[in-house]
């Protein structure tokens, strides 16, 4: 592994985290989104990222030094020009995901190696648009990369072993625990026990068994988690969870889908009123101070 220049391709929540923690173990990092307005908004969680940094390791110095690897560009070609390594952190959409490859495709250096960040989709899915698809893979982490450290390793059937390896091994000079699956899993692991928890906490609520806050008070209480499934759905993102829904509801197009229930609540009760979780200061909960989080939370 000889990588020098990191393109992270998508600047939510996810990938200005993806980002800061590349930054932080030393590489150039550039940020790359669809328009300047969206990388202004990166600009911002950057710079929150760098006091999360400085207070979780205890290093201003480094998390300051790490804020200086940063470029920024709406332009692909630019932000490929010089990329060892993309990875990409767009929205949890097959079409958004395709039509990135297929521009991306011709744009890319030979040498560069693709991952992608997808939550629940296979690189198989995308591995004919990337004009490379033996250095094409799936590159997972989740919420919270400075402390929740897993990097989720799948290749596809096509994927060059080598170039699989050199992603173990960049993955660990970040910070992170490289977890290798061995072959495709929709969801890899943390995924395939997280989505369906949550779908489960979600239908529970937009069926009026309970709303979330009993639900999250049931789950902390019961099995001594310090949150509940709703609290790590504003973390993860109302608009991925949103996605996701979606996704499963045009899978099953019959009109009692209940993923489309869901789909339809999460966008106009949180979405269209731009409740999108913690990073909007609300979603199920609202920040910087969430209920879950009073002492006297759990109590009768």
């Amino acid at each position: 592994m000889n990588f020098k220049h990191i393109t992270v391709a998508g600047s939510g929540v996810l990938g200005s985290q993806i980002a800061f923690q590349t930054a932080f173990h030393g590489y150039q990092v550039c940020v790359y989104d669809i328009n300047d307005q969206a990388l202004e908004k990166a600009k911002e969680r950057l710079a929150g990222l760098q006091k999360v940094y400085t207070d979780f390791f205890k290093d201003e110095a480094k998390a300051e030094a790490a804020s200086r690897r940063f470029t920024f560009s709406s332009e692909l070609a630019e932000a490929v020009k010089d990329a060892d390594l993309i990875i990409e952190a767009i929205p949890e959409v097959v079409d958004i995901k395709t039509n990135f490859y297929k521009q991306l495709s011709p744009l890319a250096p030979a040498k560069t190696i693709l991952v992608t960040n997808s939550s629940t989709m296979v690189p198989s899915q995308f591995a004919e648009y990337t004009g490379r698809p033996e250095k094409f893979l799936a590159l997972h982490f989740a919420n919270e990369v400075w402390k929740n450290n897993t990097a989720e390793i799948m290749g596809h059937a096509g994927t060059d072993r080598n170039v699989e390896q050199k992603i173990i091994d960049f993955s660990a000079s970040i910070g992170m625990v490289p977890l290798h699956i061995k072959k495709e899993q929709p969801g890899y692991i943390l995924n395939s026990l997280l989505v369906p928890f949550l779908d489960a906490a979600e239908m529970l609520w937009i069926n009026d068994i309970a709303n979330p806050e009993t639900i999250d008070k049931t789950w902390m209480i019961a099995t001594g988690a310090p949150t509940g499934p709703f609290a790590i759905l504003d973390v993860v993102g109302i608009q991925t969870a949103y996605n996701i829904a979606l996704g499963k509801a045009q899978a099953d197009p019959s009109p009692d889908n209940k993923f489309r229930k869901m789909a339809d609540i999460l966008k106009t009760e949180f979405l269209d009123k731009g409740k999108t979780g913690q990073g909007s200061g609300e979603g199920f909960y609202k920040y910087p101070n969430p209920s879950y989080a009073d002492p006297n939370f759990l109590k009768a």
